[in-house]
C-alpha cells in the first residue's frame, strides 16, 4: 500500500486508490478559481460552507450549501468559489459498477449522505475496504443514487448572436426587454432569436430568462438576502410570485436556501 498522507488535498492522489471512493478535504478563500481541469474518476462535490459555481464549455452552474455537484469523469470544468469554501470531494471510480453513472448534475444533499460525505473524509486516504471506511462508501453510492436533481444549470449558447444577449442578462437577469427589444443588439430578428434559442439551448427565451434569474437568486438566498429583496432584484413584481416560480423549478420553497433560516 502506498505511504499516502492521511489527508492529502493533492487531487493525483485520489485517481488510482484501490478503493472505489476516496475522499478530499480542501479549504479555499473567497474568489479563489481552479481553472479548467478534468479527472480520470466521477467527483461528488459538496462544501459545507460557501457556495460554488462550477463552469464547463456549455453550461453554468450554481451549487448553494446542502447541495452537491456530480461531474463525471473526464468533463473539462472551473469551479469559482464565492465566499470562503470549505470544500469536500469525492473521487468516485464507476468502471466496475453495473449502475448507470449519473450525467452532470446538482443535486440536493440529505442529511444522512451530509454525514457519510464528512465521516468517510475523517478516514484515512487508503481506508479498510472491510471496515468502517469501506462500509461508509457502500452507503455513500447508494445514497448518491438516491439523490434529487436540481435544476440549477444555466445552458450556454454558441451562437455569436446569442452570446451578445445571453452576457447582458447574464450581467442583469432583472433586465425586463422582450425578444423584439433584443433584436438590435442581438443583429437578429425575434423570430432567428426565438429559433437559436430552441436549437442552441434546448428551451424558449422566457424559459432560459427564468433559469438565470433562479440561478443566481439561490446565490443572493444563500448569502443571506431577504427573500423579498432577491425576488425584486430578480425581476419579479412580488415575493408570492417569485417564491411560486422558485418553487416550481427547485422543487423547494426559497425559504429553505436562505440562509436566514
Amino acid at each position: 500500500m502506498t505511504n499516502l498522507p492521511s489527508r492529502s488535498t493533492d487531487p493525483q492522489d485520489y485517481q488510482d486508490l484501490p478503493q472505489p471512493i476516496g475522499a478530499m478535504s480542501k479549504s479555499f478563500a473567497d474568489g479563489f478559481v481552479i481553472p479548467l481541469h478534468e479527472h480520470e474518476r466521477d467527483q461528488l462535490l459538496y462544501a459545507t460552507a460557501g457556495i460554488m459555481r462550477l463552469r464547463t464549455s456549455g453550461a453554468a452552474w450554481v451549487v448553494p450549501r446542502e447541495n452537491a455537484v456530480y461531474i463525471p469523469a473526464g468533463t473539462p470544468h472551473s469551479v469559482h468559489m464565492h465566499g470562503d469554501v470549505d470544500m469536500r470531494t469525492l473521487y468516485i471510480d464507476t468502471t466496475d459498477t453495473e449502475e448507470r453513472p449519473r450525467a452532470l448534475s446538482v443535486v440536493a444533499v440529505s442529511k444522512f449522505l451530509r454525514e457519510l460525505i464528512l465521516a468517510l473524509s475523517e478516514e484515512p486516504v487508503e481506508y479498510d475496504t472491510n471496515g468502517r471506511g469501506g462500509l461508509i462508501a457502500k452507503l455513500i453510492k447508494l445514497e448518491i443514487g438516491r439523490a434529487r436533481e436540481l435544476s440549477l444549470n444555466v445552458p450556454l449558447p454558441k451562437d455569436a448572436r446569442l452570446q451578445r444577449l445571453c452576457a447582458e442578462l447574464l450581467a442583469n437577469p432583472s433586465d425586463q426587454r422582450t425578444l423584439d427589444d433584443w433584436s438590435e443588439v442581438a443583429g437578429a430578428s425575434a423570430r432567428t432569436l426565438a429559433r437559436l434559442f430552441e436549437r442552441d439551448l434546448g428551451m424558449g427565451f422566457n424559459r432560459w430568462r427564468q433559469r438565470i434569474r433562479l440561478h443566481n437568486a439561490v446565490e443572493a438566498l444563500s448569502r443571506g438576502e431577504p427573500v423579498a429583496r432577491v425576488a425584486q432584484q430578480h425581476g419579479y413584481r412580488s415575493t408570492s410570485a417569485f417564491s411560486a416560480a422558485f418553487g416550481k423549478v427547485m422543487g423547494t420553497p426559497p425559504s429553505k436556501v436562505s440562509a436566514e433560516r
